[in-house]
């Protein structure tokens, strides 16, 4: 994003090694900085924000989608637009659909063409991703959605959202063929809709959200069009690239959102917390076939009308300098697993030194230069961009007694950071010929057919419709539209033990009277 600036190195004076400026020493320093700065010593850890979970491993799912993009669909769907390098980043659940069902045909289900193949928990009425037979190799478009179970759960709901809209497209009389790539179409669409409307909306600065993509009309002609509003700090002509200031640090902002444990459904327990990384203990680590404990019930994840308790939905820690204790004890060092004196299994030191050698700016010469006011912090705290946006995002003027603007108060991210996501998203949203808002700029979920197809299914039936949850959750056509979509689990009922029917007492007859 700004190739004129140098890239930051801090002084690693003092730090073992072979000589400053060494790999060593970086590491050392960086060590250092995270066991004095970035660690939160309160008990129970200090901060939440007003975001639901659901969201943080949302945007886990949507980085994967963004660095997968490999070749299309199938060869009978080659066009001009799609002549390129397609190793691209782009927003369209490539994830999802891999090289589409000619290409990767044990993704999809044989016995329903036009479908995803769908796993089981065997003895309950949950599903589970797709495994190799006898393996818990989880067959996916991209392996990486299987690292942990919730967002493996998020991929499952696109996977059935997806074989809904397949349906609701067979129903209006489409081959199975043409109801695919129908369902797709909708499917992206909402996506695309989704990720700018709900989550861009959630996590950014709302002026610089506003600014950053903007829905227009030709009082001419009555065309409507999408403008970006920060093509100075990100903009692509020929093939989108992804920003290494947005993917070495900005977007980086979600390993402080999550927690060390989170309560999974009822039948697991109100109160019974799973740890989200625990080294030789059950925790919600992927790779593996789907346990009861671990299925998401989702109005404990995302705001939904079943959300009854006023502890859920659980909600993500704030936005700040501060990961949660299970970040910084993984199991990635192999001779040392979740030991927090090797850097391997210290996400933030990772992230720190990964900063430094990808030659990042200094964060205070990226404020300078698009002129935003600097956060007061000690002056060892201003340079590294991604620890920078972490504290610009916890940064709250009215607390500091400022008169700053460019905090996220702990609930989102500060100036710096949103520009930075929101200018890279619009630029990707804006920039793909593919995308609807180049493709059809007035396209709605509202006039989306076979959307409003499931919707009036979904009424006849007697069950809540796709938007049930907008009155609570603040924004129709959000997250929760996925989860509706896909029939997962929003509430406690399914967790619920089935009763056992007890058998009506026999009673005899009476004996017929005697003469």
């Amino acid at each position: 994003m700004f190739p004129e600036l140098p890239g930051w190195e801090p002084d690693t004076t003092g730090f073992t090694g072979a000589g400053i400026g060494s790999a060593a020493a970086l590491e050392a320093y960086f060590m250092n900085f995270v066991a004095t700065k970035m660690v939160d010593t309160t008990a129970p850890p200090a901060g939440d924000s007003k975001l639901p979970s659901g969201y943080v491993y949302f945007g886990q799912f949507i980085d994967h989608d963004l660095t997968l993009d490999t070749t299309p669909l199938s060869e009978a769907e080659l066009d001009p637009n799609r002549l390129h390098n397609f190793r691209t980043p782009r927003l369209d659940l490539d994830c999802i659909y891999g090289q589409g069902p000619d290409a990767q045909p044990y993704l999809y289900d044989k016995t329903a063409p036009g479908c995803f193949r769908i796993g089981e928990i065997a003895g309950t009425p949950f599903k589970d991703l797709p495994r190799a037979a006898g393996q818990d190799t989880a067959l996916i478009g991209d392996p990486r959605n299987d690292e942990n179970a919730i967002v493996s759960q998020l991929h499952l709901a696109f996977l059935l959202a997806h074989n809904t809209l397949v349906k609701a497209a067979v129903k209006k009389g489409m081959s199975s063929r043409k109801a695919f790539e129908a369902a797709r179409k909708t499917l992206r669409r909402l996506y695309q809709w989704i990720i700018w409307h709900d989550y861009m909306a959630r996590i950014c600065d709302p002026s610089v959200h506003k600014r950053a993509l903007r829905k227009d009309r030709d009082a001419g002609n009555g065309r409507t069009f999408w403008e970006l509003g920060y093509e100075d700090v990100y903009d692509w002509k020929n093939n989108p690239f992804m920003p290494l200031e947005f993917s070495v640090a900005a977007y980086r902002f979600g390993h402080s959102l999550v927690r060390n444990g989170y309560q999974t459904n009822f039948a697991k327990g109100v109160g019974v917390f799973t740890p989200t990384f625990k080294f030789n203990a059950e925790d919600l680590r992927g790779f593996r076939a789907l346990h009861p404990d671990r299925v998401v019930q989702w109005d404990w994840f995302l705001r939904m009308s079943s959300s009854v308790r006023p502890t859920f939905p659980q909600v993500a820690r704030k936005f700040d300098g501060v990961l949660a204790n299970a970040l910084r004890e993984l199991p990635e060092d192999p001779d040392k697993p979740g030991d927090n004196t090797r850097i391997l299994n210290v996400l933030a030191a990772r992230n720190l030194v990964r900063g430094v050698r990808m030659q990042l700016p200094s964060a205070i010469e990226i404020a300078k230069l698009l002129d935003i006011p600097i956060i007061k912090i000690n002056e060892d705290e201003r340079e590294a961009l991604w620890y920078y946006i972490l504290r610009e995002a916890e940064f709250d003027p009215q607390v500091e007694g400022s008169t700053l603007t460019v905090g996220g108060a702990g609930d989102r991210l500060g100036t710096l950071g949103s520009i930075i996501v929101a200018a890279t998203f619009a630029g990707l949203l804006k920039g793909d010929p593919l995308s609807f808002f180049n493709l059809e700029p007035g396209w709605t979920p509202d006039k989306d057919e076979l959307l409003d197809s499931v919707e009036a299914d979904l009424v006849a039936a007697g069950k809540p419709g796709l938007n049930a949850d907008e009155q609570v959750n603040g924004r129709k056509w959000g997250l929760p539209t996925i989860i509706r979509l896909s029939g997962l689990p929003v509430d406690a009922a399914p967790f619920r033990p089935v009763p056992i029917p007890v058998p009506e007492p026999v009673v005899e007859p009476a004996a017929p009277p005697t003469e």
